[in-house]
């Protein structure tokens, strides 16, 4: 999630050991009423969650800063996840969609910049090229009458980087933000890629360069895998990793903008524990990925826990500080939520006045 102030650290490299984390399996489900009804079953547990944090949040990903050697493994990383899941490849190098960004400076700092073509990176000195990628994958509806509509569910996997002006830990392992959201979204990938099917197509998207500006989501809108006009519903995740006391603690969730359309009301009309962001002022709906798809027009969210901890943005915002048994419990939520999503007979909805400003023409 995007600081509302600036944040100046830059992000460097610098190679460790890596290391995946296990623990006992917890599953974590919600029976309904009777097996007829009851939802199919998610299949997440805690020690997947944990083994696929404790991988993105390691010290060997390097902060994951953007268009770095960390952000590259950590796409790798993801990739493989996905391709093992039997996830569709849907980028334009299998699962990678290449973003073109440039090293420029501005006021004398070094930052990136989105360039309009692939094309026009490869003009550029190569002291001036930038490495990016988006993580695509596609899970094809299955319903004929649904199934050219699309939901797609996001995360940004970068983060900060290695500062080295930092006393002690140098590394940003974003293990909340944002490596819980895309544990979730591989979790969503897995369990629909394993059936059943989904009736709309669901696409799933680890974004880059979410910490420089939305660079991959804006990228992505310019090239979606699938018309933008097909798109029903976006849900970004975004620092899910620990407990938020305003949303009701530990397993429950909050959406930014809840107010805005109908897809909070059908949550909670399902049972499932997500509740309106109790911090308007922080205007969290429009600090994540989400708030592009939004203005494009699309019915967009972001799903959290973040109850404004003190380790946001710094080196603690690492493994040690996750609540596992919380995070797992809103990873399954997740995958419920983005099955309703694709299954619903009915389509969310901008409410009167909740759409935001477009910024650019839907295409």
């Amino acid at each position: 999630m995007r600081m509302s102030r600036t944040f100046t650290r830059p992000a460097l490299a610098a190679g460790v050991l890596t290391l995946a984390a296990c623990a006992r399996a917890v599953t974590v489900s919600s029976a309904g009423a009777g097996a007829a009804n009851a939802p199919p079953a998610t299949g997440v547990t805690e020690s997947e969650v944990r083994r696929l944090l404790g991988a993105l949040a390691d010290d060997s990903m390097e902060g994951r800063g953007t268009a770095t050697r960390g952000s590259e493994r950590a796409a790798r990383f993801i990739a493989a996840e996905l391709e093992r899941y039997g996830v569709r490849p849907a980028g334009d190098s299998g699962f990678f969609q290449r973003v073109p960004v440039a090293v420029v400076n501005r006021n004398g700092r070094r930052t990136l910049a989105l360039l309009s073509s692939l094309e026009a990176r490869d003009t550029l000195a190569g002291d001036a090229r930038a490495n990016a990628v988006n993580v695509v994958g596609i899970i094809r509806g299955s319903d004929p009458a649904l199934r050219d509509q699309v939901v797609l569910v996001d995360a940004h996997y970068d983060h900060l980087g290695i500062d080295g002006r930092e006393p002690g830990d140098s590394i940003f392992n974003g293990a909340d933000d944002d490596a819980s959201g895309v544990v979730a979204v591989l979790e969503v990938a897995r369990a629909l890629a394993r059936g059943p099917a989904p009736r709309r197509t669901v696409v799933v998207v680890a974004t880059t360069g979410e910490e420089r500006g939305l660079l991959g989501t804006r990228w992505y809108i310019q090239h979606p895998v699938r018309p933008l006009d097909a798109m029903v519903a976006n849900l970004e995740i975004e620092m899910i990793g620990r407990p938020d006391s305003l949303a009701g603690g530990a397993g429950r969730g909050w959406l930014t903008g809840y107010e805005r359309s109908t897809m909070g009301e059908m949550f909670a009309a399902a049972g499932l524990p997500i509740v309106p962001d109790a911090r308007p002022s922080e205007q969290f709906f429009m600090r994540s990925d989400n708030i592009a798809f939004a203005r494009a027009g699309i019915v967009a969210h972001t799903l959290s826990s973040f109850g404004l901890h003190r380790d946001y943005h710094t080196p603690s915002d690492d493994v040690a500080h996750v609540d596992f048994p919380h995070m797992t419990a809103l990873v399954d939520v997740t995958v419920r939520a983005v099955r309703l999503l694709a299954d619903a007979p009915t389509k969310p909805e901008w409410k009167p006045g909740g759409r935001p400003e477009a910024s650019s023409s839907r295409r």
